[in-house]
């Protein structure tokens, strides 16, 4: 298998179910407790949405975060045992659907807002889904994208391409880091445009303690579904 694959990312998650189910639900990510959950949360919440679905929703945190404020919640991950321990916390409607099975059209009805939240670590899985959101929004959904924020390219270059995972901070117990498609702002910004959405929003996290961004947060809107008020 290609260390640099969407499917080597794929088994790295496979083989760390019970570790990162651990680390999230026992708060033991601090980036995440400090700024990035709630950045996600009052992200989707800010367009007051009825339905929701979460890609890549891991072990479920997102949807049980949600469903005291919305209707329909839904969940998909590739990961069967991220699933099962997100459907045993209950909160919403949890799937085992891949990248490439919603671009079949594996997703029933639409939803008001669509969020990947740390979920876009790929290549070609990426660019697969992005061009099938469109077809899962509701006029006048959104699409909102948490993801590392692209100052972390520190000493490497800032180009698009292939990097070595890391479980830094994550815990000693987390085993063999997945790789990751690193992307420049420029190659978001491109993702949405050339997907037909228009950014409305994009936000950037700051540590409280580095006053750094840790993440970035898009959200993007179909251009031929915008409403304007008279």
């Amino acid at each position: 298998m290609d260390p640099y694959s969407d499917e080597k990312i794929v088994e790295s998650w496979e083989g760390n179910v019970s570790q990162w189910t651990a680390a999230v639900r026992g708060g033991h990510i601090e980036s995440r407790q400090l700024i990035t959950d709630k950045a996600v949360v009052e992200a989707v919440l800010s367009h007051a949405p009825e339905s929701v679905l979460d890609i890549g929703c891991g072990e479920g945190w997102l949807i049980r975060e949600l469903s005291s404020q919305v209707t329909r919640l839904v969940g998909l991950d590739v990961v069967p045992g991220l699933i099962e321990r997100a459907e045993r916390a209950g909160g919403g409607d949890f799937r085992v659907t891949s990248y490439e099975d919603i671009a079949a059209g594996a997703v029933d009805g639409l939803f008001d807002v669509v969020v990947c939240n740390f979920s876009l670590l790929g290549k070609e899985s990426v660019e697969v889904l992005f061009a099938a959101i469109p077809a899962i929004l509701k006029p006048g959904g959104v699409f909102v994208v948490q993801t590392l924020h692209p100052v972390i390219a520190g000493v490497l270059p800032y180009i698009d391409g292939w990097r070595e995972g890391s479980w830094a901070g994550f815990g000693p117990e987390f085993i063999e880091p997945a790789p990751w498609y690193f992307r420049t702002l420029g190659n978001w910004v491109a993702l949405f445009s050339d997907n037909g959405f228009r950014l409305l929003d994009m936000r950037e996290p700051i540590h409280p303690n580095t006053h750094k961004p840790v993440s970035v947060i898009f959200t993007g809107a179909l251009e031929d579904r915008q409403v304007t008020s008279e």
